[in-house]
C-alpha cells in the first residue's frame, strides 16, 4: 500500500516531467503518453516488490523508453518501418546522462514551446498545453472553456498531427528568436489565466483550477527563462489572483474594485507580486505585461479605493497606450482618467472608441460608458448603455450587476 500510495504522488508531482522527457526520446506525442503510462503500471507492479528507486523519474523514463521500443519492434511484424525507427531511437537515446534534472527541466521548455508553435491555431495552442504540459483531461479542459470534450480532443489531435506532418522541431528556439516565440507562449498562459479569472460565459465568474494551472505555468517559465516580460507575467497573475476572494459576494453577486473589502485580499501573493514587479521592471525588455502588472500593484498597494494613485496609474497606462496600443487599452486609460479628471473626460475618450466602431459588441465599453453617464446624471443614455450591455454579456454574475444597476437607475 504504501509503494502505490508512492507511485500516485511520484505521478502527480513527476507524469509531466516524464511525458516531456519521453517526447524527445521518442520524438512522438501519442507514443510517449502510452510509453509514460505503461511506465507507471510498471511501477505498480515493481516497486512493492523491489522497492521505490533512489531516483523514480530517471526510473520512469528509462522504463518506458524500453516500453516503447519493445512495443514498436513487437509492431514490426506488420509494419517494418517501426521495427528501424526502434533501432534508431535506442541508439540515439541510449545516454542515461541526458536524462538528469537539467535535462528534464530543458524537455519541459521545450515542450511549451512547441505545444505554443505559431503555426498551430491559438485554440489548439491552449488545448495542446493544458493537456501535455499541465496534465489536464479533455473533459476538464472542456468544462473550463465550455466546449464539448469531443471539440477539444479534435483539437489536440489536429494539433499532434500538425506538429508530425510540418515537422515541427520538439526544441526551445535560438536566442536570437526566443523574444517572438515567447510572445505566443505568454499570450497562451494569459489566455488561460483569463478564462480563469474571468470566465467569457456561464454560471460562475472564476474558475479558480484554470487561473492555478496558468500560475503554475507562469512559475515554471519565470524558473526557466529570466526574461522580465516572464516574470512581469508572473507578475500580474498573481496581483490578479490575490483579489480573487472579494471579488464576489457568497451570493455569487459580482464586487467591483472600489467596492472590495481589502481586507480579503491576499496579501501574501501581493508582496510576491510587488517584489516582481520591482525585479520585471529592472530588465531591458520589459513590455505591455510588465506595465499591466505595475498598474495592477498600484491598486494592490492602496489600503483603500480612496487612496489610489490615480495619477501614477494614468501615467503608466499613457505608457502601456504607446508600448500595446488596443481599444481595450484605451478603454482602461479612459476609466482611470475619470477617476484622476473626473467623469466628462473619461466619456468623452470612451465616446471616440466607441465612435470608430472598435469596441460596439464589447459588453464592457458599454458598461463603462453608461456607468460614467450615470455619474453625469444622464440617466436615458446611462439606461441605454447599460441595456446595451446587458444584450451582450454572457456571464451570468455580470448580467445579474447589469441587472442590479437598471434597477437603480431613477425613472428618466
Amino acid at each position: 500500500m504504501e509503494a502505490r500510495e508512492t507511485v500516485d504522488a511520484v505521478y502527480r508531482a513527476e507524469s509531466r516531467r516524464v511525458l516531456a522527457t519521453l517526447i524527445r526520446l521518442l520524438g512522438d506525442f501519442d507514443r510517449a503518453e502510452e510509453a509514460m503510462h505503461d511506465a507507471f503500471i510498471a511501477a505498480v507492479e515493481h516497486w512493492p516488490r523491489e522497492g521505490v528507486p533512489d531516483n523514480p523519474r530517471a526510473w520512469l523514463v528509462s522504463t518506458g523508453r524500453f516500453k516503447a521500443i519493445d512495443a514498436m519492434r513487437r509492431r514490426a511484424r506488420f509494419d517494418a518501418a517501426l521495427g528501424e525507427l526502434a533501432t534508431q531511437i535506442e541508439a540515439a537515446t541510449n545516454d542515461a546522462s541526458a536524462w538528469d534534472d537539467q535535462a528534464v527541466e530543458d524537455d519541459r521548455l521545450r515542450l511549451i514551446f512547441t505545444c505554443c508553435h505559431p503555426a498551430l491555431t491559438p485554440d489548439a495552442q491552449v488545448a495542446l498545453t493544458l493537456r501535455e504540459v499541465c496534465g489536464l483531461t479533455t473533459e476538464e479542459i472542456a468544462r473550463a472553456f465550455l466546449t464539448s470534450p469531443s471539440t477539444v480532443a479534435q483539437r489536440i489531435v489536429r494539433a499532434k498531427t500538425k506538429i508530425r506532418d510540418a515537422r515541427i522541431p520538439y526544441q526551445v528556439p535560438e536566442r536570437a528568436d526566443i523574444p517572438a516565440r515567447l510572445d505566443t507562449v505568454l499570450h497562451v498562459v494569459y489566455l488561460v489565466f483569463n478564462e480563469g479569472y474571468s470566465a467569457s460565459a456561464g454560471e460562475s465568474l472564476t474558475r479558480h483550477d484554470l487561473s492555478g494551472e496558468a500560475i503554475r505555468l507562469g512559475r515554471l517559465l519565470a524558473d526557466l527563462l529570466a526574461e522580465a516580460e516572464v516574470i512581469g507575467l508572473l507578475a500580474l497573475m498573481l496581483l490578479h489572483e490575490s483579489r480573487r476572494a472579494a471579488r464576489t459576494k457568497e451570493s455569487g453577486e459580482l464586487v467591483l474594485l472600489d467596492e472590495q473589502d481589502r481586507t480579503r485580499w491576499n496579501r501574501e501573493q501581493i508582496v510576491e507580486g510587488c517584489a516582481l514587479v520591482e525585479r520585471a521592471l529592472t530588465g531591458r525588455r520589459f513590455g505591455p505585461y510588465t506595465l499591466q502588472a505595475a498598474i495592477a500593484a498600484v491598486h494592490a498597494e492602496a489600503r483603500t479605493a480612496a487612496d489610489t494613485d490615480w495619477a501614477q496609474i494614468v501615467g503608466l497606462y499613457d505608457v502601456l497606450v504607446r508600448a500595446d496600443p488596443s481599444p481595450v487599452v484605451e478603454l482602461n486609460r479612459a476609466a482611470a482618467i475619470a477617476m484622476r479628471d473626473g467623469p466628462a473626460a473619461g466619456l468623452a475618450i470612451v465616446d471616440a472608441i466607441l465612435g470608430r466602431g472598435e469596441l460596439e459588441s464589447y459588453h464592457l465599453a458599454h458598461s463603462a460608458r453608461a456607468d460614467l453617464c450615470r455619474r453625469l446624471g444622464r440617466m436615458a443614455d446611462a439606461r441605454a448603455s447599460y441595456e446595451r450591455a446587458l444584450a451582450l454579456a454572457k456571464q451570468e454574475p455580470e448580467r445579474h450587476f447589469l441587472e442590479k444597476r437598471l434597477r437603480e437607475l431613477p425613472p428618466s
